[in-house]
């Protein structure tokens, strides 16, 4: 895949839960446009085989293996990626996932709280921890991987409500933030399927009859989404052409999401 000419070398970038799915093709988008990229995750074989999928496009690229969910190694990931490759200019906070599957009458506050801890918390002390830098330069992209079940109805209670609150959290930080040169938005992908996520677990987990009348019912493309065109909107949203955009939740689904805003 081509680059876009985006103007993005030698911007530093860390794409956290950045290993595989949504995560890994954020960072390869930032890399063929000529970022230093900085991945984490849990798993050192996963973030290794990434690493020198990045390396293969030229750039100078890192994997730490940290866990975004437990805050007390946010300061550590964020100390490793500067000392390796200098104050981080893009932040993508993918991160995240679900503590519980259950709806209110059988879902645990601890596993509510952890859901928090692993979309909403780590992401924010990232945050906090980036925004000096970004400000001294008067320059920096904060991009937030939330969902089309933060906006809408769907999924479980506290998926649904850890996204809502990182979009809500991403649109307070933009206005905050806007006039020190740092955009922050949020991007709401819906259904979109890659190796080891829920949508290939939901298509194994399920007869063929429930997987196509899922289809037909909510994805008006006829099939599920793709990682490439969210990685291609991250490296925009990254970059100088995006400057009006601040404060967005961009949705990226097909269609299925059924919000008129």
């Amino acid at each position: 895949m081509k680059n876009m000419d985006l103007g993005l070398n030698g911007k530093v970038a860390l794409v956290t839960g950045g290993s595989r799915g949504l995560g890994r093709e954020s960072a390869l988008s930032l890399a063929r446009e000529g970022a230093n990229v900085a991945i984490c995750g849990r798993t050192q074989d996963t973030l290794d085989d990434t690493v020198n999928e990045l390396k293969g496009l030229g750039g100078v690229c890192i994997g730490v293996v940290a866990d975004v969910s437990d805050t007390s190694s946010v300061g550590y990931l964020h100390t490793a990626v500067t000392e390796a490759l200098g104050p981080i200019d893009i932040l993508v906070n993918n991160a995240g996932g679900t503590r519980s599957r259950e709806d209110i009458s059988a879902t645990l506050i601890e596993d509510f709280k952890g859901t928090f801890d692993l979309n909403v918390f780590g992401a924010f002390e990232l945050m906090q921890h980036v925004i000096p830098s970004m400000k001294s330069k008067g320059w920096g992209r904060i991009i937030n991987i939330a969902s089309i079940w933060g906006r809408e109805y769907g999924g479980n209670i506290s998926y649904m409500s850890a996204k809502a609150a990182l979009i809500a959290a991403s649109k307070h930080a933009a206005i905050a933030l806007a006039k020190d040169g740092i955009l922050v938005n949020s991007i709401a992908p819906g259904s979109i399927e890659h190796p080891g996520g829920s949508w290939e677990r939901f298509q194994n987990d399920n007869t063929t009859e429930v997987v196509e009348n899922f289809i037909k019912d909510n994805l008006p493309l006829g099939k599920f989404g793709w990682p490439e065109p969210l990685g291609d909107l991250v490296a925009y949203l990254a970059s100088d052409r995006s400057g009006l955009i601040t404060g967005s939740c961009i949705v990226i689904d097909g269609g299925q999401s059924v919000s008129m805003i």
